[in-house]
């Protein structure tokens, strides 16, 4: 028996930690348990979207108080915090499908109240929910106002562009047309414009006539695509999109203030929730140029000697070792003596700062928030600019800041907002990679030039004139330092080979010949027009001689025909003058590389060009044969006939020409008519062009020695 007891004491043993492991285990699932529920208690926000994303169609709303207590807690965190991004799809899915009731949609959608972002994929799901049609219009409309206000705030747009042509499909639809219309103006980008919609927008226009926030759209097109908007429309629309935040302003801004390290709200709802009143105009706070001050406390035992306290150019250069910068970099811009310390010193880390908050400025008074058009406003924008741009002409050279903004800017100009100012911004870009200027600076800059008046048209040449010498001023600077770092802003240093500068300004002088060419004939040859392309012509005929550029290139026939064959006196002097400059130019590079002093060839065609130009030129004006067979010029001898004009062949030389006829007149009616005579009376009018053109290219100067070198010519 002793020995069972044992057996059973033995056997018993294991039995009694089976027990207690299950024990254990039990008590271990009871404690997880315990702890899920305490989360979950905790948590409340939480169970309660969960809850929401399970409400299938057909659930009873009315009395429903679980639904409601869940709603009530979603939309109290959502009132006073903001929602998180992961919940906006399974909120906009409840409001949406309308698996809540139409009632509940509206107040989902009141409460839609982001933290910090929201996702794009939810907006693409509510536009997907928007196709179905299921919703009331009330709901519908409610939802696009909804992506409006929070467009800033979308994370990516992407996936949103891709969907363009669903959202355009809504255009039809009266209630929602307005904000349509708002929503394709923020998404449009060039490849979404196409001739059917630009049809049917033309289509709702002559059944609605026009709508501001229409028109807004249509002028957006033709930026994009001048050639299918043919309509006139207006650069500048104040009213195109009404403010549509008012519904969610107060608790916008309210989770703003509570949200203050949300760089991203921060940034775009103080800009973009604040509804303008009507009654007072928007004041441009950054605009002001901030006084100098002390980054350090004045009680401070560094010795530093602060900008502020600067009253002579001597002190500054006695204390130059010892200049404290200040802690807000704009107001360098304010003190002459401020430019000359950063020009002097140098100071990587300064230009830094102070091009942080150039483009800070810049981006958030022009680009997000622009110009209204007011006096006060453009004023106000016109002197900080003008700051900017005495800043840089006494650095001598940009900021990378203002050359990123006007790139961004240039494809929202209208063409006449502070135009002096931005196109002399413009003409101070450092050189770029010819790749980069099409897309840059020439397709904005075209499609402006194309649809404004002749005065842009000129200030757009004078602008790209300004530039090329700027360009070539660098270059030959460089170039006698026996290097070649092409670039206005030593601080993001372009460096380019001679061939990579010489396509650069090829492009840049093969532009203004398109705009020039295209310009002249849209403008009818406007003289203003013509006296600016060919100041830029006078640029381009010297590149070689004055700028020490190995590179030659003659002016399209656009140009230099209506130059030839203009009604005023001074284009036809300036186009002898440049012709004779040409000769020069293509002379010396002729030697030189006869010489093997170069390693760049002129093309053979430049000559071409140049011998084709100077035999229209010589013929017209001295031989009196302006239409030569064969050349670029030649008429037809019928449709001569038919114009009746006495001895056609005569009249362009240097009696008859348009825009000499008045002086060949007036010689004739107080000297004579003997040609010598006439040639000297016509040079000491002051067309110096002309005089070493035709001396240069046919060997008679202003003054003859003998009468006998000239023959008597019949009275004009």
């Amino acid at each position: 028996m002793a020995d069972l007891s044992n057996l059973a004491g033995l056997v018993s043993e294991p039995s009694g930690e089976i027990d207690s492991s299950v024990s254990s285990v039990s008590n271990r699932s009871l404690r997880l348990a315990e702890k899920e529920k305490r989360k979950g208690v905790a948590d409340p926000f939480g169970l309660a979207v969960k809850y929401l994303s399970q409400v299938e169609a057909g659930t009873v709303v009315r009395g429903n108080d679980e639904l409601e207590r869940n709603m009530v807690r979603v939309e109290t965190v959502a009132l006073s915090k903001g929602l998180p991004p992961e919940v906006f799809t399974v909120l906009l899915d409840l409001a949406l499908s309308l698996n809540a009731g139409t009632a509940n949609c509206t107040r989902v959608l009141k409460f839609l109240i982001p933290a910090t972002v929201v996702p794009q994929e939810a907006i693409v799901k509510g536009v997907s929910w928007l196709c179905v049609g299921k919703m009331p219009m009330n709901a519908q409309v409610l939802f696009v106002r909804w992506v409006l206000t929070v467009f800033d705030l979308i994370d990516c747009k992407d996936d949103l562009r891709s969907i363009y042509g669903f959202i355009f499909s809504f255009v039809t639809e009266e209630n929602l047309f307005p904000f349509i219309c708002h929503l394709l103006y923020l998404l449009t980008m060039r490849e979404h414009v196409h001739p059917y919609r630009v049809r049917k927008l033309l289509d709702i226009q002559a059944k609605m006539g026009r709508q501001p926030f229409l028109t807004q759209l249509l002028a957006l097109y033709k930026v994009f695509r001048p050639d299918l908007v043919t309509l006139s429309l207006p650069s500048r629309v104040r009213t195109g999109f009404k403010n549509h935040n008012s519904t969610w302003k107060v608790a916008l801004c309210a989770v703003q203030r509570k949200n203050t390290s949300a760089v991203l709200v921060d940034q775009s709802l103080s800009l973009d929730v604040k509804e303008k009143p009507s009654s007072r105009k928007r004041k441009l706070h950054h605009l002001a140029i901030p006084p100098l001050s002390s980054a350090f406390d004045s009680n401070s035992n560094k010795k530093v000697f602060r900008l502020q306290e600067l009253c002579s150019f001597k002190e500054l250069l006695e204390n130059i070792h010892n200049i404290e910068l200040p802690a807000q970099m704009g107001s360098l811009l304010g003190s002459a003596l401020a430019l000359h310390y950063l020009d002097c010193v140098q100071d990587e880390s300064a230009f830094l700062r102070l091009n942080f908050w150039l483009g800070h400025s810049l981006q958030e008074e022009f680009l997000l928030c622009p110009v209204d058009g007011s006096s006060d406003n453009t004023s106000e924008g016109c002197r900080f600019l003008s700051t900017i741009l005495f800043t840089q002409q006494f650095l001598q050279e940009g900021f990378s800041s203002t050359e990123s903004f006007l790139y961004k800017f240039l494809s929202v100009w209208d063409g006449c907002l502070l135009r002096p100012q931005i196109l002399d911004l413009l003409s101070d870009i450092p050189l770029m990679p010819s790749f980069y200027m099409h897309k840059l600076l020439f397709e904005p800059l075209k499609q402006l030039y194309f649809t404004s008046t002749v005065f842009f048209k000129c200030s757009v040449i004078e602008c790209l004139n300004s530039m090329l010498v700027k360009w070539l001023t660098w270059h030959s600077v460089s170039a006698s330092e026996g290097g070649l770092d092409i670039s206005l802003n030593s601080n993001s240093t372009i460096t380019m080979t001679l061939s990579g500068f010489m396509d650069s300004v090829m492009e840049l002088v093969r532009f203004v010949g398109l705009l020039a060419s295209e310009g002249l004939r849209l403008e009818n040859c406007h003289v203003l027009l013509l006296n600016q392309t060919l100041a830029f012509y006078e640029t381009v005929c010297d590149m070689f001689l004055k700028y020490s550029l190995p590179l030659i290139i003659m002016p399209p026939a656009g140009v230099f025909y209506p130059a030839l064959f203009a009604t005023d006196s001074i284009s036809v002097d300036r186009l002898g003058y440049i012709m004779f400059r040409y000769r020069k130019n293509l002379t010396l590079a002729k030697k030189q590389e006869q010489q093997r002093e170069q390693t760049f060839h002129i093309s053979r065609n430049t000559y071409k060009e140049f011998n084709r130009n100077l035999q229209a030129m010589v013929n017209s004006m001295w031989n009196s044969w302006w239409c030569i067979p064969g050349s670029d010029i030649e008429i037809d001898k019928d449709l001569i006939a038919l114009s009746k004009v006495a001895e056609p062949w005569c009249r362009f030389d240097l009696i008859h020409h348009p825009a000499l006829f008045s002086y060949a007149i007036e010689f004739h009616q107080r000297t004579g008519k003997y040609w010598n005579w006439y040639m000297e009376f016509l040079f000491n009018q002051g067309f110096d062009g002309l005089n070493n053109f035709i001396q240069t290219n046919t060997g008679h100067g202003s003054t003859l020695n003998s009468q006998e070198d000239g023959q008597p010519k019949s009275q004009p």
